[in-house]
């Protein structure tokens, strides 16, 4: 009787587990007798590609950067000082008819050289069309000779619980297939400015970057991007961006060859458990605007510092980088709504979204010792990943290897505060103290929570 009880037991159990798969969304050749996803994967695994990249890095050698060493022995100063390195990769065809690859920027960047193997084996040259670190996406132009892409799909309608498929090619030993669930849904504070990654549980290593990630029907949900991992392996918590934000990006730089967001001009950051007291609000959720950027559209629609952000065209709100996200994710003179708490009274104010108005300047254009490194102004696209209590300032975007600006000691994501001792809010602030014509330069940079000049000569 104990051993009929128990295979009842195991019976339910098998029952219990099978029936959330008859109720999903499968297609039919998966329930057949015999359940495979063989079927949906034929259509899927043509698409996927392997992608290898060759660039060139600096030896680390300290002896060859040291003028004396090289003067003693006589070491010429034209000596090569970088060798060849390779990379690889996976990527995913999204238009058989252009030769469009999508692909992690993280893959290609710095590439001197692309070349992607189709599932063929035929290797073809690619061209970079276009690269976006901020959601670490880029794009790739293959020739469009018996292609196949996939269907992009609305990663909106996933769920946690769905059954996804991550493909790509692992350690470089070929196109691998694995399988999981959507573990969780919005995932941010991974490092890249505009974060809503897809969670799963889907294996995902190192060379399945820029591989899709597809959903039980072979369309494309999300492009597998990072893990987090103590052993550099899967650890079952890997990370995708959603499909919804491929193809904002994928638009985007195949029509400009880079991003054109969307901008509001506000600063701030969470309302934690502290601020939430402190506002007197009855729960740490939303975001509390830290500054309005003057003349920008959110000066213009009447927001102002200290105002708690709750809801987005009509979503809640539960941190600035959902903010952040929706905005970067919106075009210029499009609207969103937002409801606002003022003073303990609640109000909605329409904000016509921007451009961004400030361009980026070059250090080259500036001082000659700023060379090589790329200034922004701090907004709202920017300052929360540092945790600014004030966004203000210019951001130092990024710093070419090698470059006099390196030199100086400039990082990406250094803030420079201050010029000569006058504070720098805006690019017309910066552009007007940094110039060469002012001579030596004395920078105030914040970097992470210390603070500290630099001199430039």
């Amino acid at each position: 009787m104990k051993r009929l009880h128990a295979l009842c037991g195991v019976l339910l159990a098998t029952v219990a587990l099978v029936s959330p798969l008859l109720h999903a969304e499968i297609p039919p050749t998966v329930l057949g007798s015999n359940p495979s996803l063989a079927p949906m994967l034929k259509d899927v695994m043509p698409a996927v590609v392997n992608i290898s990249v060759t660039s060139k890095v600096e030896i680390q050698n300290p002896l060859l950067q040291d003028p004396f060493f090289r003067r003693f022995f006589d070491i010429p100063d034209s000596l090569p000082q970088e060798r060849e390195a390779q990379a690889i990769g996976s990527g995913v065809i999204v238009d058989a008819v252009k030769g469009y690859v999508l692909t992690n920027n993280h893959v290609v960047e710095q590439a001197d050289s692309i070349r992607v193997r189709l599932a063929d084996d035929r290797v073809l040259d690619a061209k970079l069309m276009g690269t976006d670190p901020d959601s670490d996406l880029a794009v790739l132009q293959v020739s469009p000779d018996r292609l196949k892409a996939l269907p992009i799909a609305d990663s909106d309608k996933l769920q946690v619980g769905d059954f996804v498929i991550a493909v790509g090619n692992p350690f470089g030993i070929g196109s691998t297939v694995t399988s999981g669930i959507v573990s969780a849904l919005g995932r941010t504070g991974l490092g890249t400015k505009y974060e809503n990654f897809i969670q799963t549980d889907a294996s995902i290593n190192p060379g399945n970057s820029g591989g899709p990630l597809v959903n039980l029907k072979g369309e494309l949900v999300g492009i597998n991007s990072q893990i987090v991992s103590r052993t550099g392996t899967s650890a079952g918590i890997g990370f995708a961006i959603p499909s919804n934000q491929v193809r904002f990006v994928l638009t985007q730089l195949v029509e400009h060859g880079a991003v054109q967001r969307g901008r509001i001009g506000v600063g701030g950051q969470d309302v934690t458990p502290e601020l939430a007291k402190a506002f007197k609000l009855p729960a740490a959720r939303g975001a509390v605007i830290t500054q309005v950027v003057p003349g920008s559209p959110a000066d213009k629609a009447g927001l102002k510092a200290e105002d708690i952000l709750l809801e987005a065209n009509g979503k809640e709100l539960q941190d600035f980088s959902q903010l952040r996200n929706l905005v970067g994710l919106m075009h210029v003179n499009d609207r969103i709504e937002l409801k606002v708490l003022r003073d303990g009274k609640p109000r909605t104010v329409t904000v016509t979204i921007g451009k961004e108005t400030e361009q980026a300047a070059s250090g080259t254009q500036l001082h000659p010792q700023l060379a090589g490194a790329v200034f922004v102004p701090v907004d709202e696209s920017n300052a929360p990943e540092r945790g600014d209590n004030e966004a203000r300032g210019i951001l130092v975007q990024r710093v070419q290897p090698y470059s006099p600006a390196a030199r100086l000691g400039l990082r990406a994501n250094d803030i420079i505060l201050a010029v000569n001792r006058q504070r720098v809010n805006t690019m017309a602030d910066f552009e007007k103290r940094a110039g060469a014509k002012n001579g030596d330069l004395l920078l105030l940079i914040k970097r992470g929570d210390n603070a500290f000049f630099v001199t430039v000569n």
